[in-house]
């Protein structure tokens, strides 16, 4: 009862309380500061409390994975390029035409320094951590999705939660699957390069 009790408050401070107060108005210093300690806290109780071993899952099928994640990259392509044509004509392969050497250099930060880390916290640790306090997996992959919106609350934009949940729900789903990092942090990786290839990376805080 006291573990659950506990892991019930980490939860709620760290996926809840921490990017609702990312939203405030105050020092930025500050924010990076809760931002270090918060990953810091999490990777240990990865390795120490939860025992985790950072290595390759074995057994894993990487054609049907690679076979899902490429319908779904079509649909979201589709889905995305008309959205771009409608209401941002002018942005549309606008990085990736004109400055392109950036667009790689983006896509290599933002894969390997941004959603590893985001997987490493939002699947890795929340599933291995709290999947006992659910009673069912859809439940677990909900809430996942939830509290992974909740972590771009700070862009201020309604269409980044929407995709933002949406995206949790993909990524939940193949975690679930899988219990891989390394493929949701791929899965995630492509979709986030996409976005930010078609142009719409301006909402998700990527440099045009």
């Amino acid at each position: 009862m006291k573990s659950s009790l506990y892991k019930l408050s980490e939860c709620f401070i760290i996926f809840i309380l921490v990017p609702i107060s990312f939203v405030l108005e105050y020092p930025g210093w500050i924010k990076m500061i809760i931002g270090v300690l918060g990953f810091a806290y999490i990777i240990f109780i990865l390795l120490k409390v939860e025992r985790l071993q950072f290595k390759m899952t074995k057994g894993l099928d990487w054609n049907a994975f690679w076979k899902r994640t490429l319908y779904k990259l079509i649909g979201i392509a589709v889905i995305t390029i008309i959205y771009v044509l409608i209401f941002d004509a002018e942005n549309l392969f606008n990085v990736v035409l004109q400055k392109p050497l950036m667009w790689v250099i983006i896509l290599f930060v933002y894969s390997f320094f941004s959603v590893y880390p985001q997987e490493l916290i939002y699947r890795t640790f929340f599933f291995e951590r709290y999947k006992a306090l659910f009673k069912s997996e859809f439940l677990l992959i909900f809430v996942n999705a939830i509290v992974f919106s909740l972590a771009h609350l700070f862009f201020r934009n309604a269409l980044v939660i929407i995709l933002t949940f949406l995206g949790g729900i993909l990524f939940a789903l193949t975690y679930q699957k899988s219990k891989s990092t390394l493929l949701v942090s791929i899965e995630h990786a492509l979709y986030g390069c996409w976005l930010f290839t078609v142009g719409m990376g301006n909402m998700l805080g990527f440099p045009s």
